[in-house]
């Protein structure tokens, strides 16, 4: 760096605020590009320089920001991680990581611990975070982290931010408020109040199942206040709703993502505009999710379509014929990996009807290869193999009938 250079960045210094002050621990705001001199900042806005042949380029810090965020903005398939047990109930460690190196071979784009599929409030607030740092060592920054970190009130939430900033997560998915149904202002200034003191980017998930929901205007106004707000995972699976959203944040935040929870709709979510998605069949079969996500990107529509009808068939199957996200973990065991029981007992006739459904699932996954048929074979499949000589056979003598009848 020449020394007019060195001048100017101590010039620039000085005329930062007095409470602008360089902090060696806090390295991670520079800018991130070769070239680019890497600043320190201490809860603090400052100028970033680049040096390049004869230029010298000053970037405004907001400016600078979302040039950062648009860069890094959460993209792809990010997989809610189920969480395996041991005898005892606890965190199974090791198959966990096992299974982080897995779906990270498989193409996951991204993690995403303590969701809803990984049964985050049937954990401590200390189980979470260790599932958390558990996952981040083991993924060593191969791809991004997206943490949960709802707690009960805003302290706590804020508190869980500040542990997995220091874990180095690309950002935290944070639930509206639960149990108590709050209006649209509320949501609001829950969020906005995490925002606004939050270290790490946040991603709000709108669950209205289960969660306060959060409306069109809501995320608006957040994403147009809260530069930490940078995402939303929606898992209402209402296209219309995704729309809106749309409409209404990327005109003004283009590094916003917008990631969807169903996995019912992903293909037409993408095509709609959708960054990605947080899939709970991306923890069953990661193969098929990445596969439908690169085939709807590169356009080629036919087969991405074949795809999602087969990953609907699965996805409906895991949540609709047991209790969530129990038909999930069965289907993960059937890939090779040991779940152990999940915290909410179960009635005998529950464990019967999961026994039957592990069955269901074994054949789907059979299908396509993941798996071996069970021990007492699979019923034939209902697509293919159709003979349409004895569908024209069966036609005619219904109809033959009708017309004996008088009925035609």
């Amino acid at each position: 760096m020449g020394s007019q250079t060195r001048r100017e960045d101590a010039d620039a210094s000085r005329r930062l605020p007095v409470d602008c002050v360089e902090s060696p621990e806090r390295t991670d705001w520079g800018c991130g590009v070769d070239g680019w001199i890497r600043t320190k900042r201490a809860g603090c806005d400052q100028t970033c320089f680049e040096e390049s042949p004869g230029l010298l380029c000053w970037l405004e810090p907001l400016v600078f920001l979302r040039f950062r965020r648009y860069a890094m903005r959460l993209q792809g398939i990010f997989t809610p991680n189920l969480v395996p047990y041991d005898a005892r109930g606890d965190v199974h460690e090791g198959e966990l990581r096992r299974y982080v190196d897995w779906l990270i071979e498989r193409g996951v784009h991204g993690l995403y611990p303590n969701g809803s599929t990984g049964e985050f409030t049937r954990f401590t607030p200390e189980e979470r975070r260790r599932i958390t740092e558990i996952i981040a060592d083991q993924a060593r920054g191969r791809v991004p982290i997206l943490a949960g970190a709802a707690e009960a009130n805003v302290r706590e939430t804020l508190a869980a931010c500040e542990h997995y900033a220091g874990l180095g997560v690309r950002a935290v998915a944070i639930v509206a408020p639960f149990y108590y149904k709050l209006s649209p202002a509320s949501v609001y200034a829950y969020f906005r109040e995490i925002g606004r003191n939050t270290p790490v980017d946040v991603t709000l998930y709108n669950i209205p199942m289960f969660a306060s929901p959060i409306d069109v205007p809501t995320v608006q106004r957040l994403s147009e206040e809260c530069e930490r707000i940078v995402a939303i995972k929606d898992s209402s699976g209402e296209i219309p709703h995704m729309i809106r959203m749309i409409q209404a944040v990327r005109p003004n935040r283009p590094d916003f993502s917008f990631l969807t929870g169903w996995d019912a709709a992903l293909m037409p979510m993408l095509l709609v505009g959708c960054d990605g998605g947080t899939n709970a069949s991306s923890g069953v079969v990661p193969e098929v999710t990445r596969k439908l996500y690169d085939l709807t990107l590169a356009g080629r529509l036919d087969e991405a379509r074949t795809v999602q009808y087969d990953l609907v068939k699965l996805f409906d199957t895991m949540i609709y014929s047991a209790e969530f996200p129990e038909g999930f973990r069965a289907a993960v065991g059937l890939r090779g990996f040991e779940m152990g029981a999940g915290r909410q007992p179960m009635s005998p006739e529950q464990r019967t009807d999961l026994e039957t459904l592990r069955d269901t699932l074994q054949c789907l996954l059979s299908e396509h290869g993941f798996t071996d048929e069970p021990l007492g074979g699979c019923p034939p499949s209902a697509a293919g193999n159709v003979d349409a000589a004895e569908v024209s056979q069966i036609a005619q003598q219904v109809i033959a009938e009708l017309k004996r009848r008088g009925l035609m």
